[in-house]
């Protein structure tokens, strides 16, 4: 893997990790193993394309979460105002 590629990824990872703190289903016991089991699963890729065709998907995941915590504080400030 090319510098450029691994430092993108290890950034993607760590984004991932810092915006999974707040999964609804729990950080230790489910979205940490996940996103570990996704990283070693991609591990063995050389292909740039594929590799970057990996960065891509992550990052919409985290387009993704972050609407999914967007969409859970609206819902929660809604309650707060309207029954």
């Amino acid at each position: 893997m090319s510098n450029p590629l691994k430092y993108q990824v290890r950034n993607l990872y760590k984004k991932l990790l810092f915006l999974g703190r707040e999964y609804p289903a729990g950080y230790e016991n489910f979205f940490r193993p996940k996103l570990k089991a996704a990283f070693i699963k991609n591990r063995d890729l050389k292909n740039s394309d594929e590799i970057k065709k990996a960065i891509d998907f992550g990052e919409y995941v985290i387009k993704e979460l972050e609407t999914l915590y967007y969409l859970r504080k609206y819902r929660s400030l809604k309650r707060s105002y309207y029954n």
